[in-house]
């Protein structure tokens, strides 16, 4: 029986580690053929070795690209439509913290102003202006088609915000904002943009040993894979500008059921509705 999503074209930034391996290998279980974009080409191995032992090396392209510079993301859309003929999901997973910056041991990554201009700078690049990059390379052939999904992996709303969690909070938070803006601009052309996030904490290495020794209390990656596949297929079709909560999506549930449960308006749409209605309107 073929799976969900037969004849789907995917790609993946950061696909060698963490969320991004375990949602290359969702979409893979699900039918899609993905090119998975990694920088680290060691980890993009690993991650391909685990799709030929899931039985879908057929259909994984390997890419070894930096995703910030301007002209690697045209040459993976171009490679992932010259392998497989067409795309329609794009995940603009890509993502670092300070933790990464930092020794494994470390509990606390630093203050704001303990941050290096480089450093602030790479988690920009990577978190912001990378996913801008692939966005506007992807929309093109998907606006063409007419059918399309650009789905971002930012963080929990209080984590933008949190001391100790800077500058990687500010930047999700303007992925996320970057994204409600185009997705109001894509509402009628069967192109959507919305936000998939954990809902939390997960075990991958953007939280550290010292950060939290016990990772029994962090998020399995594969909490993604459930929504992941549902936003990635026609059932989402009309779902837009929204986030998802996936610790919070029931597999026990009908998808629409398990997707209304777990999502809400993307970004500060409710907040900010409240914050210009009158006083007596509210």
């Amino acid at each position: 029986m073929p799976g969900p999503l037969e004849g789907k074209v995917a790609i993946v930034t950061g696909a060698g580690r963490g969320l991004g391996r375990v949602m290359t290998l969702g979409l893979l279980q699900a039918g899609a053929c993905v090119a998975a974009v990694e920088l680290d080409a060691e980890a993009l191995d690993d991650t391909g070795r685990a799709a030929e032992d899931g039985g879908a090396g057929g259909r994984i392209l390997d890419i070894v690209a930096d995703v910030t510079r301007d002209e690697a993301a045209p040459k993976i859309v171009r490679a992932a439509v010259d392998r497989f003929g067409r795309l329609d999901n794009l995940i603009n997973n890509a993502g670092i913290n300070m933790s990464l910056f930092r020794q494994p041991d470390v509990k606390n990554v630093g203050k704001f102003w303990e941050v290096t201009p480089q450093e602030f700078r790479r988690i920009i690049e990577v978190n912001v202006i990378a996913a801008f990059l692939m966005t506007r390379a992807a929309l093109p052939p998907l606006l063409k088609q007419g059918w399309g999904r650009i789905i971002n992996v930012t963080t929990s709303l209080d984590t933008m915000y949190r001391a100790g969690m800077q500058p990687y909070g500010g930047s999700k938070a303007a992925n996320e904002a970057h994204l409600l803006g185009l997705a109001q601009e894509l509402e009628g052309s069967g192109v959507t943009a919305n936000v998939l996030v954990p809902g939390g904490a997960a075990d991958t290495r953007m939280v550290s040993i010292g950060q939290e020794p016990d990772r029994g209390k962090l998020i399995a990656p594969a909490v993604m894979v459930a929504p992941l596949v549902w936003l990635c297929s026609k059932q989402s079709d009309g779902i837009n500008g929204q986030r998802f909560i996936a610790m919070r999506w029931d597999k026990n549930l009908p998808p629409a059921e398990a997707a209304k449960n777990a999502g809400a308006p993307a970004a500060w749409q409710q907040l900010g509705r409240q914050a210009i209605m009158p006083d007596g309107m509210r």
